[in-house]
């Protein structure tokens, strides 16, 4: 078992294991020479039957049976009697196995083969599974192959339901039980089965029936998971909504060609420089879903076709499901002054990666003004710099804070059915907050403090919309603060979990988004266009969050925190220039996202740690690493003095060559020597500056 240390082994219990392992060897031996020939004779079945039952595991030798059985039933002679003798021979050859290792994935899944033949009865099966569940009534095995059984006899989700609550009452320690019950509730959800048609009556007690289990011992996990899974299954809308666009209801985008309009009266939330002749529609939905494309999504305009839009997901893999799909909208180089309404869902077809449909249709328009402009070349220097370092900003005055006021509210889609629908998700919350204040008021539970915290946040994210605040906020932030002390084995979890609640506060409301809101000094730049710059520097975030409340972000200023992975960037779709310096990336495949974001001329990645490692280990924990077959069609004898330095730089080519950057800082990065820079130049020839300094 785990954990348990390992005991030297005495003198007669290495000569037994030695004498094992050589009949082991001989019976090996003689099984592969029948396996390699195809001889399927009654001895050689025996022989086989012997090796399974000495060591289970030898998947060989199952597949081997499974081809001895395909042998027997195409004989000519072959007839019903012969084919259940075959077969019952299979099934007792498994429970041999069985017996000597219950969690045999080999034989169970062979036992599941022979019954899939159809000519075996199943009634037996239930017997066979209660004796092995009382040997181990947490047998994942066991239960697994139970869930097969039950369908294939067209058992009930309620017959089984009952089972699994008499196999918790004998033991609330057992996971797989509890684990059995959500997979059934889930069934009966969906199919919405006899009084199983709303949660709203079943979840409640579900919290009250596993109450016993966590009160009776905190320090028991099973029942915790289940706790999580009940609080996923209320916070959780089956069908998925709109929760954010840009641009936003009511909003008006204005557009400028080479250079941006200053003294504008419009809000500097919707201002955007295009050199493109184009301006992204972005759709921010609850959760992942697909089927977004012109039949579902319709774009009224006196500009541009429907069906010329395409849509397309921002995922972090290649998947075709997303919870940010972004349009590109052509508009015309000459003045412009248009309405555009973007409806979404009137056609049905966009459906959640869990299967259920876009079903509350929505709405949203926007006004679009453009304004071609000429560049003045004399105001303007071709190659200039912008720096978002603390002396470079001004606070804004209390005209442009009201335009920023005015266009917050424009940001989130307003989603009104959900107020009746959610009042007993409401009402289960706050009944299981109290519940779990009271349960840490009696003992100091690391776990309780976890689901507190969960239980706080869910609240306050399903209360926002009508609210407009976060009421627990400070309370989950110390919480999580109290568990990095506690626990510090899953320090960085916390953290990132103390990350996000913090960005959900900050950009919560009007009062708190505007204290991190700020004006570059230098408006007359070329490089941007008079926005706002959102300074989120010096907060410790470990994790970026929020992004359904920052679509409308140009500039950002993201340094002196501790961030490892960018992932969900790809969301903001409007970035032109992001400062990432002084933070803990680690390898070129972390800015993957940034690839994502076509108006991204302004980077700065300086201070980092990329290039520490040899080996971008974030390539196997984060849920979006890229291909190992990325590269390899390059030729390995390319050399730096010949192209691009392929051969080591692989990567960085792979990165950054969909970029269109002007500005690069990469200095103080281990990877940021003067060979690395040459090939950075060559990888994108339109960069302006390096480190700070002008290229030829």
């Amino acid at each position: 078992m785990h954990g348990r240390p390992r005991k030297a082994p005495k003198p007669e219990d290495e000569a037994a294991s030695s004498a094992k392992a050589q009949k082991l060897r001989a019976l090996q031996t003689q099984f592969f020479t029948f396996h390699h020939n195809k001889i399927y004779t009654k001895e050689a079945v025996e022989l086989s039957a012997k090796l399974l039952e000495i060591n289970p595991e030898s998947y060989t030798a199952w597949n081997y049976r499974k081809l001895a059985v395909e042998h027997y039933l195409n004989l000519p002679d072959c007839n019903p009697d012969s084919i259940k003798s075959v077969l019952d021979d299979e099934l007792r050859v498994v429970e041999n196995a069985l017996r000597q290792n219950f969690k045999s994935y080999g034989a169970w899944h062979h036992r599941k083969w022979v019954l899939s033949k159809g000519h075996s009865s199943i009634d037996n099966e239930l017997r066979l599974l209660d004796k092995f569940q009382k040997a181990d009534s947490r047998n994942f095995h066991a239960w697994n192959y139970r869930r097969y059984v039950a369908e294939s006899m067209k058992r009930s989700e309620q017959d089984e339901l009952k089972y699994a609550e008499d196999m918790i009452y004998t033991n609330f320690s057992n996971y797989s039980a509890w684990h059995n019950r959500s997979v059934l509730l889930s069934a009966l959800f969906e199919k919405k089965a006899g009084g199983f048609l709303l949660k709203e009556k079943v979840l409640p007690e579900e919290y009250e029936f596993i109450h016993q289990a966590i009160f009776t011992d905190p320090d028991d996990q099973s029942g915790w998971f289940y706790h999580l899974w009940l609080l996923d299954q209320t916070v959780t809308t089956d069908s998925p909504l709109l929760a954010s666009s840009w641009p936003g209801h009511g909003s008006d985008v204005l557009l400028v060609g080479d250079r941006c309009y200053n003294g504008s009266a419009f809000s500097p939330f919707s201002a955007l420089h295009s050199d493109s002749g184009s301006f992204p529609i972005v759709l921010y939905f609850n959760q992942p879903v697909g089927g977004v494309n012109s039949s579902t999504v319709t774009v009224e305009c006196g500009f541009n076709k429907n069906e010329d839009l395409f849509w397309k997901p921002l995922s972090a893999s290649n998947s075709q499901t997303a919870r940010v799909w972004v349009a590109h909208l052509k508009v015309p180089s000459s003045d412009l002054h248009s309405t555009v309404e973007v409806s979404v869902g009137h056609s049905k077809g966009i459906i959640s990666t869990r299967g259920f449909v876009y079903s509350h249709p929505s709405m949203f328009s926007f006004k679009v003004h453009v304004q071609p402009m000429e560049r003045d070349s004399s105001q303007v220097s071709v190659a200039e710099n912008i720096s978002l370092r603390e002396e470079n900003f001004k606070v804004y005055g209390t005209q442009s804070e009201e335009s920023i006021i005015d266009s917050f509210d424009q940001l989130i889609i307003k989603n009104g059915h959900e107020t009746t629908a959610s009042n007993w998700r409401f009402e289960a919350l706050a009944k299981e907050i109290e519940c779990f204040r009271e349960l840490l008021s009696l003992v100091d539970c690391k776990i309780g403090k976890l689901t507190l915290a969960r239980l706080l946040k869910a609240y306050d994210a399903m209360s926002y919309p009508f609210a407009n605040k976060l009421v627990h906020s400070e309370e989950v932030l110390e919480l999580y603060s109290d568990l990095m002390k506690l626990d510090p084995t899953h320090y960085q979890f916390y953290k990132d979990e103390h990350s996000i609640v913090l960005l959900q506060k900050v950009t919560s409301s009007k009062e708190s988004l505007l204290q991190h809101c700020f004006q570059y000094k230098d408006s007359a730049s070329s490089a941007i266009c008079d926005p706002i710059c959102l300074r989120l520097n010096n907060l410790s975030l470990s994790r970026m969050g929020a992004f359904e409340k920052l679509l409308w972000v140009q500039m950002l200023d993201l340094s002196h925190n501790e961030l490892q992975s960018i992932e969900g960037l790809e969301a903001m779709q409007l970035l032109s220039c992001l400062s990432l310096r002084n933070n803990k990336l680690r390898s070129l495949t972390a800015l993957e996202p940034l690839r994502k974001l076509k108006s991204l001329r302004i980077l700065d990645i300086s201070y980092n740690q990329i290039g520490d490692q040899s080996i971008d280990t974030t390539r196997y924990v984060c849920s979006s690493p890229l291909s190992h077959s990325v590269g390899s069609e390059l030729n390995r004898d390319e050399t730096v003095t010949s192209d691009v330095a392929l051969i080591n730089n692989w990567e960085a080519f792979f990165i950054f060559k969909d970029f269109n950057l002007n500005q690069l800082d990469i200095v103080g990065n281990t990877i940021a020597d003067e060979k690395f820079k040459s090939v950075l130049v060559k990888i994108m020839p339109k960069l302006k500056q390096l480190d700070g300094k002008l290229l030829d």
